[in-house]
């Protein structure tokens, strides 16, 4: 009888505790920026997890460990699926968009990122950095 009144008061106890998480969640409101998976640069290195943030019209990427990189001049050059590597490292239902970015007049600045999204959040990402055209390279 003892172990059923302990276990029960374990239950309410954590369910209290889960409760109080959700609702500070709730209350803190969105995170902003694009949660993604960046390999820089593209085609090399490893995936790093960060978010992207398109304020005032310049994206850039932050990584939860290590500096800001800034995209100015960011556009996107093509869409396409994980290949069976790389969704060993990501999730492999996620789309990888490949982008090119100036370096603010010094071309050694300049490159190549590639940013893995979910699928819903690639609109998102698409608006902060516009397709380059079929000219551009």
């Amino acid at each position: 009888m003892i172990e059923i009144v302990v276990v029960g008061l374990g239950v309410v106890g954590a369910g209290w505790l889960l409760r109080r998480k959700h609702r500070a969640r709730v209350a803190a409101g969105p995170v902003p920026g694009i949660p993604c998976m960046v390999r820089v640069p593209a085609g090399e290195g490893r995936w790093r997890p960060g978010r992207v943030y398109a304020e005032d019209g310049a994206a850039r990427w932050v990584p939860q460990r290590g500096e800001a990189v800034e995209l100015p001049g960011g556009r996107a050059t093509g869409v396409r699926m994980p290949s069976v590597k790389e969704g060993i490292s990501i999730h492999p239902g996620s789309r990888i968009v490949t982008c090119s970015y100036d370096g603010d007049g010094d071309p050694d600045r300049g490159g190549s990122i590639e940013i893995a999204v979910m699928p819903l959040d690639v609109r998102e990402l698409l608006a902060a950095l516009p397709q380059a055209e079929a000219g551009t390279p």
